[in-house]
C-alpha cells in the first residue's frame, strides 16, 4: 500500500520539491540583501538603541530609517503577504483529490477487492499525504520566517494580520488543516471539483473567523494610554500588535476610534488647533497584544488548527469505512 501511495503521489511530491527550490532561489538572495541593507543603513544599530522601554526616550527615533528601508522592500513585503495562500493551494491539490478522484473514477473498488481493507487503504493514503505535507510546510515556514526577519525588525509587526500567518509554526498547522478539509470534502462530495470548492470556502471561512474574532483575544489584552499633548510615543521596537486604538477625553469617554493624535504643549491651547476639540486631559489609547506574545499565540493557534485537522481526518476515515458503498 505504501508503495502504491508513493506511485500515485510522486508527481505531487516532485512538484512540491521543485516549488521549494524555486522559492528558496528567490528568498535566499533577497533575504541576504535585506540583511546587508538593514545593517549597512544603520537601522539595526538605531533600533537596538531604542531598548525595551514602553515609550521612546527623548531624542531617539528611527522612523526615517525604517520608512526608507521598508519603502525599498515594499514589493518584497507584498510578495511575502501573497504566500499566505500557499497552505490553501496545498489543500486544494493534495487534499481534495486524495479520495475524491478515487471515488469519481471508481478505482477504489479494485483496491478493496484485492484484500486491502477500507481502513488500511484510508490510513495509508492519509498518513502518506500528511507526512509529506508536514515536511513541505515546515520547510517553507522556516524559509519565510528567516526571510521576513529584517522586515519584522524594521516595523512590519510580525503579530499583525497576514504577517503572523506566514511565519513560525502556524503555516504548518494551516496547511495540515487545509489538506484535512480537502480530504473530508472529497468523501462527502465524491468529485474533485466540488470538493475543491468546498475546501476553499471552508478554509477561508475558518481562517477569517479566527483572525477577526479570536486571535486578538486568545491571551489577555493589554491597554496602553498616553496623553494627546506632549511628545510621548510608544516604542515601535517592541513589535506590539495594536488592533484597536482611539482617543478618550478626561472622563474616559471614547471621542475618536481608529486614530491617534499628538500636539505640542505650545499649540495645545490654540482654540483653532487640531487638539482643541478633544478638551483638556484627552489621551490616546491602544488595545494590543505585546510582541512578546508572538510564540504563545503561535502555539495556541497552531494547536487549534492541528486539532481541527485531526477531527476532520477522523470524520473522513469514518466516512470511508461506513458511508461509501
Amino acid at each position: 500500500m505504501m508503495w502504491m501511495a508513493w506511485r500515485q503521489h510522486r508527481k505531487q511530491v516532485l512538484f512540491a520539491a521543485v516549488g521549494l527550490v524555486v522559492l528558496a532561489a528567490v528568498l535566499i538572495p533577497t533575504g541576504l540583501a535585506m540583511r546587508a541593507d538593514f545593517t549597512g543603513s544603520g537601522l539595526a544599530a538605531c533600533l537596538g538603541g531604542l531598548g525595551s522601554a514602553e515609550f521612546l526616550r527623548p531624542g531617539t527615533d528611527c522612523t526615517a530609517l525604517s520608512r526608507e528601508f521598508t519603502g525599498q522592500y515594499d514589493l518584497m513585503a507584498m510578495f511575502g503577504t501573497l504566500l499566505v495562500f500557499l497552505p490553501l493551494l496545498v489543500g486544494l491539490f493534495w487534499g481534495a483529490p486524495l479520495v475524491a478522484r478515487e471515488l469519481e473514477q471508481g478505482t477504489y473498488r479494485l483496491v478493496w477487492t484485492q484484500g486491502v481493507s477500507r481502513l488500511r487503504w484510508a490510513l495509508v493514503k492519509t498518513a502518506f499525504v500528511v507526512v509529506v505535507t508536514v515536511a513541505v510546510s515546515t520547510c517553507y515556514a522556516l524559509l519565510l520566517s528567516w526571510w521576513l526577519t529584517p522586515l519584522n525588525d524594521a516595523g512590519r509587526v510580525r503579530l499583525a494580520e497576514l504577517s503572523f500567518d506566514v511565519q513560525g509554526v502556524v503555516p504548518v498547522a494551516y496547511t495540515l488543516f487545509a489538506v484535512a478539509l480537502g480530504i473530508l470534502a472529497g468523501t462527502i462530495w465524491r468529485r474533485v471539483t466540488p470538493a475543491m470548492a468546498a475546501a476553499v470556502v471552508g478554509f477561508l471561512t475558518v481562517r477569517f473567523v479566527v483572525l477577526s474574532q479570536l486571535r486578538g483575544h486568545l491571551l489577555p489584552v493589554s491597554e496602553r494610554i498616553y496623553p494627546v499633548v506632549g511628545g510621548k510615543r510608544p516604542n515601535p521596537a517592541l513589535g506590539d500588535w495594536t488592533f484597536a486604538s482611539g482617543i478618550k477625553n478626561a472622563q474616559g469617554e471614547v471621542l475618536v476610534t481608529g486614530q491617534q493624535a499628538q500636539c505640542s504643549a505650545a499649540v495645545s491651547g490654540d482654540p483653532s488647533g487640531p487638539c482643541a476639540a478633544f478638551g483638556k486631559g484627552a489621551y490616546n489609547f491602544q488595545l494590543y497584544q505585546p510582541g512578546s506574545n508572538f510564540w504563545p499565540l503561535q502555539l495556541i493557534e497552531a494547536g487549534l488548527f492541528t486539532l481541527l485537522a485531526v477531527v476532520l481526518i477522523y470524520v473522513a476515515i469514518r466516512q470511508i469505512r461506513y458511508r461509501i458503498a
